[in-house]
């Protein structure tokens, strides 16, 4: 838990949810807390306790935690861990490459250009438009823009988080969210609505402070939307090749089209996050879908372990 990014304290509250529930269901849970620092080395307390865990739960969100970073660490230390590997962290944290791999796939995604190493702004789909960090989480970096002279503060912004930038169409419609468990054959849970009661839209404090996002299970659209948005996450989560756990993040069109817009690997863990209340609504209590996913994780390391090198 915790690591160098931003989205440190989310990481601890997190965890804090993860280590009461797992206890409370007669797990013994052991923690290793990465730094904000900019280097942490594992010290020879933390080496051990990775060597001798049944299972690893990284409760990391956004970079050097969610990106693949520590997914590498654990495949070398050769112990089961929650969630998807190091190529589908790596990927999904990009959010240039993760909408490159969909739209091979032919799955459909929001649209955006990107800019690269302090490139120029462009805006080639008119006003509003959201500009975000390549890699990173939790609304951090991200503004909307609705002018020139607000794309280029957002764009400055932006650069000071990633070397790669997004600028992203605005999607007049429904905000929805999705979660998906399992590694082969996942588990689609029912979407559920972001509803955003104070700020224009689904910033940090929206996502974090009380009070300022309601969520909606079933969302207010049709069943066949409720129905293709399923089918996309489910497509989403096997095209980028996660295993364990995801949250996708979609929009519905105001002629039902339905878009993906991203796919977070490590979604917020507390036990009234979003990826927890959905599969709450789904039929799968907070502690029972922990427990599937330290299953999933040993399930995961057991097939692979057959595999020659």
């Amino acid at each position: 838990m915790g690591g160098r990014s931003s989205e440190h304290e989310v990481s601890l509250a997190s965890a804090g949810s993860v280590i009461a529930a797992l206890r409370e269901r007669g797990h013994e849970v052991q923690t290793i807390e990465l730094g904000r620092g900019a280097r942490w080395l594992p010290d020879a307390a933390a080496a051990e306790t990775i060597a001798r865990a049944e299972v690893v739960f990284p409760v990391l969100h956004g970079p050097f935690g969610e990106d693949g970073t520590v997914q590498g660490l654990l495949e070398l230390a050769d112990v089961p861990y929650v969630g998807a590997g190091v190529t589908a962290s790596a990927l999904c944290m990009d959010k240039d490459l993760f909408k490159s791999v969909l739209r091979d796939n032919e799955i459909p995604v929001t649209r955006n250009v990107t800019l690269r190493r302090r490139g120029e702004p462009r805006n080639p789909f008119g006003y509003p438009v959201f500009v975000k960090p390549a890699r990173l989480g939790s609304s951090v970096g991200i503004s909307k823009a609705h002018d020139d002279a607000e794309l280029e503060a957002a764009v400055e912004l932006a650069f000071d988080h990633d070397e790669k930038v997004l600028v992203e169409e605005f999607v007049a419609g429904v905000e929805i969210e999705v979660g998906v468990l399992g590694n082969d054959r996942p588990t689609v849970s029912l979407p559920g609505q972001i509803v955003v009661t104070n700020n224009e839209w689904y910033d940090y404090a929206a996502k974090y402070e009380e009070g300022e996002m309601e969520l909606v299970v079933p969302p207010k659209i049709s069943p066949a939307e409720i129905a293709r948005a399923r089918e996309l996450a489910r497509a989403a989560f096997v095209v980028a090749e996660c295993e364990g756990m995801a949250r996708v993040d979609m929009f519905v069109r105001e002629d039902g089209e339905v878009l993906v817009n991203e796919l977070n690997t490590i979604p917020g863990f507390t036990s009234t996050s979003v990826y927890a209340k959905l599969f709450e609504a789904s039929g799968v209590p907070y502690g029972e879908l922990l427990d599937r996913l330290l299953a999933l994780a040993r399930e995961r390391h057991d097939r692979k372990a057959s595999l020659r090198y």
